[in-house]
């Protein structure tokens, strides 16, 4: 079955850290296609929080993460990666990566992280 499965979500006080992972089931990534972490927290639209090239070569943040995250892939075992650093209460989200496949996006089922004391 082809999927995306994220982990290391978790609760982590402000200030705090966590490493999200993202890996491909059932396809291997190619060089041709880009990554993506979205979050969406409750009562909002799902927002794109850092997206990297197939080749890792570029990567491109939102604002209001810029600097704190670092978004990478590891293409020889199919993983996306997202470090999180000194993070905040408004970081709490559900957190989804998304492949761009040639068929089409590919969504994660998501990874809970809760910022808060």
């Amino acid at each position: 079955q082809v999927q995306l499965v994220e982990s290391g979500g978790g609760l982590v006080q402000p200030g705090g850290s966590l490493k999200l992972s993202c890996a491909a089931h059932g396809f291997i990534f190619g060089y041709s296609e880009a990554a993506s972490w979205y979050r969406q927290a409750p009562g909002k639209e799902r927002e794109l929080v850092a997206s990297i090239s197939a080749d890792g070569s570029t990567t491109n943040y939102a604002g209001a993460v810029r600097g704190r995250f670092t978004i990478s892939r590891d293409n020889g075992i199919s993983t996306v990666y997202l470090q999180m650093n000194s993070l905040k209460p408004e970081d709490t989200a559900v957190y989804f990566c998304k492949v761009v496949r040639w068929n089409g996006d590919l969504w994660g089922q998501g990874t809970q992280v809760a910022v808060s004391s």
